[in-house]
């Protein structure tokens, strides 16, 4: 009878687990989509417009990888967020429920991406508003004029496009942040419920 009665809460711990990778998979699955999207269609309208994703100021070519690092890591950690939710069907059944490891080894993947690519981001986004911040400094104390003069450099005023960049940025961090929260939290549930798991098979 107790040995029924610990089974019970083992499986019902490892459902709720599976239940909150079902969810939690889906929650950063769907905010990626709608809110990541985002960014990649600015970046894309801008890399189209101005033939750079920094806007008409030339800038420093780490930017451009730096971007394009990120938005390639926002891609994987949505393919990954899915693949939360598959992983989900597999803790549900008893039949092909990973060890423990495995779950843990999964969610840090996803951990580490979100991490590195909210690093990538945050450093582009300061970068881009030092750039910025130089310009307006180096105008005069009555603000940047907002039409371009005849013959003026491009490279020394701030366009619309420059704050399409930045407000890409700021979708990314935002979308990032999400992420990573979610990852943290999986992990924490993870470890909650890790003595619940069937054991490893045997090499």
């Amino acid at each position: 009878m107790l040995k029924e009665l610990m089974e019970s809460l083992r499986r019902s711990g490892i459902q709720n687990l599976a239940r909150t990778f079902s969810r939690l998979g889906w929650i950063g699955f769907w905010v990626q989509i709608v809110v990541g999207s985002i960014p990649l269609l600015l970046m894309a309208y801008a890399f189209i417009f101005t033939r750079s994703p920094s806007g008409p100021r030339a800038g420093l070519a780490i930017v451009e990888y730096l971007t394009v690092a990120s938005l390639l890591i926002l891609i994987f950690t949505i393919v990954w967020f899915h693949r939360h939710t598959r992983l989900a069907k597999r803790i549900a059944d008893p039949q092909t429920c990973p060890p423990v490891s495995s779950v843990i080894r999964s969610v840090w993947t996803g951990l580490m991406a979100s991490s590195i690519g909210l690093l990538f981001s945050m450093i582009v986004m300061m970068i881009e508003t030092g750039h910025m911040l130089f310009y307006f400094l180096a105008a005069p104390q009555g603000g940047v004029p907002v039409i371009q003069t005849t013959g003026a450099d491009p490279a020394s005023w701030v366009s619309a496009v420059d704050m399409m960049s930045l407000t890409a940025l700021s979708l990314s961090v935002f979308t990032e942040l999400v992420v990573l929260i979610l990852s943290l939290w999986l992990l924490f549930r993870t470890m909650q419920v890790s003595a619940e798991f069937p054991p490893a098979p045997a090499q």
